[in-house]
């Protein structure tokens, strides 16, 4: 019974709208059915993309649905993991989107069609990158944008400290896979590629920041943590 009142308190609570964490980069509210993870919208004039799914449940497909169309529509749905993945065939109905996955992550959408990639992808100016580790089909998304700005998915998180950091789990796919590709993370990049990173998870850690500042710093050291 406890139980079932909170789940009907959830329900009852304003659905808040996606906030604006850099200029034309918004985060969603965490989505219960992807393990509380943080989907993103991010504006260019290629076309827009929203990363991983939001939650889409009526409330929700009110509120987001007004701003999709306020923000002229999501030309791509890029995952960046599996476990990202929530109603990804109903939200491609609603929103009319491409939806890009890894090619080894692409066979859990067989009722949704999809553009999938190897080790890279180019939606307009932003680039797909295979990261495998948390998951076989794990990737980050980069926009060259604002100095530099990674999508990392659940391949890198926030630690409790505040800190960057990968992170093994019960899920985790490949542990040392994961590492080696944190390190091919740390050398396609620099100071002056890399300046914001937004984490695809435990985003409450970044205490309403919104972003991990210092990019490349927090990349470089994150092994450490």
């Amino acid at each position: 019974m406890c139980a079932d009142l909170s789940q009907n308190q959830a329900a009852n609570q304003p659905i808040k709208p996606p906030r604006e964490i850099l200029t034309g980069i918004y985060a969603f509210p965490p989505n219960r059915e992807t393990l509380g993870g943080t989907s993103y919208f991010i504006q260019t004039q290629q076309g827009n993309i929203l990363v991983d799914c939001p939650g889409w449940n009526n409330q929700q497909q009110s509120v987001f649905g007004e701003f999709f169309h306020q923000q002229g529509g999501v030309h791509w749905l890029f995952l960046t993991h599996r476990d990202g993945m929530s109603q990804v065939r109903k939200l491609q109905s609603a929103l009319d989107c491409e939806v890009i996955v890894q090619e080894q992550e692409a066979y859990l959408l067989p009722e949704v069609t999809v553009t999938s990639f190897v080790e890279e992808i180019s939606l307009g100016e932003a680039i797909g990158i295979w990261t495998c580790g948390y998951s076989p089909g794990s990737c980050c998304l980069y926009v060259p944008w604002q100095g530099g700005v990674l999508f990392s998915g659940r391949h890198l998180l926030v630690n409790p400290n505040g800190e960057l950091a990968p992170i093994s789990s019960r899920k985790t796919f490949h542990w040392r896979r994961q590492l080696r590709n944190v390190k091919k993370l740390q050398a396609r990049f620099s100071p002056e590629t890399l300046n914001y990173i937004c984490p695809g998870a435990n985003t409450g850690f970044l205490r309403g920041k919104g972003v991990v500042e210092n990019g490349y710093e927090q990349l470089l050291n994150c092994l450490e943590q």
